[in-house]
């Protein structure tokens, strides 16, 4: 009798062997000859090598369905288990154009309006995309829903999330803590995004081997960005030069994405934000996409879309920032 052990890597065990080990017990029938004991993330399996080939082989099929699919069902386990797949194959699962990635628990991350749609089909095209439009159109989620994907996928190699440290009524340093708490209140929103698209166990090791990057605006000074997938969120509240010494930290097979929306801008002097006017010095130039939101964009309360009609018509009307 020869013993192996197969490890789950980074995937959670707790989703992976399901509700009471449902999935672990699932498949331990199929291989009746192996005695399998799962502990934490790592799998004992003791049996004859012709047995323990067979296992790994259909193990190493559902870590990946897992690691690409972000969840696995016993209907799943069954199909992997029962037929003969070529190695490096998988189960195909029915996806519409609309999915961008599986979040947790399978959840299929979609893009749920024509703007959304048009961000995903132009970012593919090009490697610098700017996205602005109101409160609640979705511009962010749907940026790092792309990011996600693109990491997973291995298109790039890590994630940069960033925006200006600028917020109405508060300043960095009457807020308690040290500096990452100070910023957290500012990043919060991509931290929410994040979280329903990775395991908060998974998402807190990508944190901590800088797959993930999470940091203000004024830290990108200095860097080369290569191999990644970098945002720029809340791009209304940087000025011009802040903008450009971003846009020129865009390094080898990089995705640099903007966003951004022009009526919140927090300045001390609107004048000053450089959002519009970057957009209109590179809209014209190959390779860099826009796309504009608008109120249909708008996913959250039905009252969302009344109040941003309300502020804007009012602040037309009055000229009034």
């Amino acid at each position: 009798m020869i013993e192996k052990t197969v490890e789950l890597d980074s995937i959670n065990p707790v989703d992976f062997y399901g509700v009471n080990n449902s999935n672990i017990d699932q498949i331990k029938l199929f291989f009746p000859k192996l005695k399998i004991i799962a502990r934490d993330n790592i799998l004992k399996v003791m049996g004859e090598s012709y047995e323990l080939t067979i296992f790994e082989e259909k193990f190493d099929i559902l870590k990946r369905y897992f690691v690409r699919y972000n969840s696995i069902s016993p209907i799943v386990i069954k199909e992997i288990l029962i037929n003969t797949m070529p190695k490096g194959e998988e189960p195909n699962v029915q996806i519409d154009n609309e999915t961008i990635v599986f979040g947790n628990n399978g959840k299929q991350i979609k893009a749920r309006t024509e703007n959304q749609k048009k961000l995903v089909e132009i970012q593919q095209k090009c490697d610098l995309v700017f996205a602005v439009g109101p409160a609640g159109s979705g511009k962010t989620y749907t940026a790092v829903a792309i990011a996600v994907n693109a990491l997973r996928n291995k298109l790039v190699k890590k994630i940069i999330l960033c925006r200006p440290a600028v917020e109405a009524e508060e300043k960095l340093g009457f807020l308690p803590g040290d500096m990452r708490e100070k910023l957290n209140p500012y990043l919060q929103p991509l931290y929410d995004a994040l979280q329903d698209m990775i395991h908060p166990k998974k998402l807190a090791e990508m944190f901590d081997e800088n797959l993930i990057q999470i940091a203000p605006l004024a830290y990108m000074r200095g860097r080369t960005l290569d191999h990644a997938f970098v945002i720029l969120d809340e791009a209304q509240n940087a000025t011009l030069n802040q903008i450009k010494m971003f846009l020129t930290r865009m390094g080898e097979n990089s995705k640099f994405m903007v966003t951004g929306d022009v009526t919140q801008i927090d300045l001390p002097d609107k004048r000053k934000s450089g959002l519009t006017r970057t957009i209109q010095l590179l809209n014209e130039t190959e390779g860099i996409g826009v796309i504009s939101f608008n109120e249909r964009d708008i996913l959250r309360h039905k009252l969302v879309k009344s109040i941003v009609n309300i502020f804007d018509n009012y602040q037309k009307n009055n000229n009034y920032e």
